[in-house]
């Protein structure tokens, strides 16, 4: 086949809009850049796209996964209490699990979903358990209905790590919404972007507000809008006990709030959801329907009655016995100008840092094998039919080269 000239196919894009640069120079101009008016104006959008009553704003993913963790002290957990979580997932989500002080232990996932095998959870809940953080890889809703029965029989918290799951739907329900938090990232490539950032969700009030100490250092303020960092206000709580209330650490906190630049990106990165979910769930479900013609080798991650997927990127796994590795197909396709990730790896057996856990490889089949041979491009708003179609032609290409 005759390969059509070459294209660029980069992973990720990002879309600032006017009005987002409109609010940056308002915010520039007044000297107010850290968190205040708009962030809370961020959090508030946020919520009621997702169908939330809470969203507590943060400067990443990965402090989104590792406070709404945190948030458990408050509920009875314990320094090195267990928490369940996928094996396969960005590395983000062990980091949180151990940067919030408990030890994650870990379940291995369903090829055919990249996530978490519900049926394999049980048999790992100790007395130590104290929640389950299920992570919707690829914007593929996780089986959550599995999930929340077994947090049920054990009560069990559930913190949805919903990092690349914006836009996603399981069972008719917003993911993030079965559960008891979710955390969202925000990071440049993602589908809401505030360049870095992470958010929380959530529907109750308790945990927002022990959200809210927990990214200021763990302080006693908690209010869902601060009068001193908004306005410059006079605050009747300030000395309400007995001294100041800035100065009064509840808990032990972190120092990660989003700033008011980044809330303004997000404002307008909100403006244009629709019509970036719809162009991203357009390209998904397009290349996924192309790649049926080389299934024999290369399995996807189709979309289901019962969800829809948050388009965040395209899966592809090379199939056992093919004829090529998934490190060939990568270079070949980095030489002809299209971006790929791999596709995580197993993280107790294939990430050295988790070693000091004492997992060995075997002990994950399924994740250890996308680790080896899964990889995923972007299916961002600035992608058309063209990118796709010089995707699809290159692969073919490939294909015609190593399966004579």
């Amino acid at each position: 086949m005759k390969m059509k000239t070459k294209m660029e196919i980069p992973f990720g894009t990002i879309s600032i809009t006017e009005e987002s640069r409109d609010l940056i120079n308002k915010i520039l101009d007044a000297g107010r850049v850290s968190s205040g008016k708009y962030v809370r104006e961020f959090e508030e959008q946020f919520a009621k796209l997702t169908g939330a009553k809470e969203a507590v704003a943060l400067s990443s993913g990965t402090d989104a996964d590792a406070l709404a963790l945190a948030v458990l002290y408050d509920f009875g957990a314990q320094r090195g209490d267990e928490i369940i979580v996928p094996a396969l997932s960005f590395v983000a989500t062990g980091n949180s699990v151990l940067q919030a002080g408990f030890k994650p232990v870990f379940v291995d996932i369903e090829r055919q979903t990249l996530n978490i095998d519900p049926k394999q959870i049980e048999k790992t809940v100790t007395e130590k358990t104290k929640a389950i953080m299920p992570v919707h890889l690829m914007g593929k809703p996780a089986k959550m209905d599995e999930i929340n029965k077994i947090a049920k029989k054990y009560n069990l918290f559930v913190i949805e790590d919903a990092a690349e799951a914006h836009g996603g739907f399981y069972k008719g329900k917003n993911v993030g919404t079965t559960s008891d938090m979710a955390a969202y990232s925000l990071y440049l490539a993602h589908i809401i972007t505030t360049i870095e950032g992470g958010v929380v969700t959530t529907n109750r009030e308790d945990f927002a507000e022990i959200l809210r100490s927990l990214r200021s250092h763990g302080r006693a303020c908690k209010c869902k809008i601060c009068v001193v960092n908004t306005t410059s206000g006079y605050c009747q709580k300030r000395f309400k006990y007995g001294k100041d209330i800035r100065f009064i650490f509840e808990r032990i906190g972190f120092s990660c709030k989003m700033n008011e630049i980044e809330a303004a990106v997000g404002i307008g990165s909100l403006k244009i959801y629709k019509n970036i979910i719809d162009k991203r769930r357009h390209n998904l479900l397009t290349m996924i329907e192309r790649f049926n013609r080389f299934s024999e080798y290369i399995a996807t991650i189709p979309e289901q009655d019962d969800e829809k997927i948050g388009p965040h990127a395209f899966p592809m796994i090379v199939r056992e016995g093919s004829p090529f590795s998934r490190d060939q197909l990568v270079d070949y396709l980095d030489k002809n100008g299209i971006d790929t990730r791999d596709l995580f790896t197993s993280m107790p057996t294939q990430c050295p840092g988790f070693s000091f856990l004492d997992y060995k490889l075997g002990d994950f089949p399924n994740a250890e094998y996308i680790g080896n041979n899964g990889l995923h491009i972007g299916v961002h708003q600035d992608l058309g039919d063209e990118h796709i179609d010089y995707l699809v032609d290159t692969v073919e290409t490939f294909m015609e080269q190593h399966t004579k």
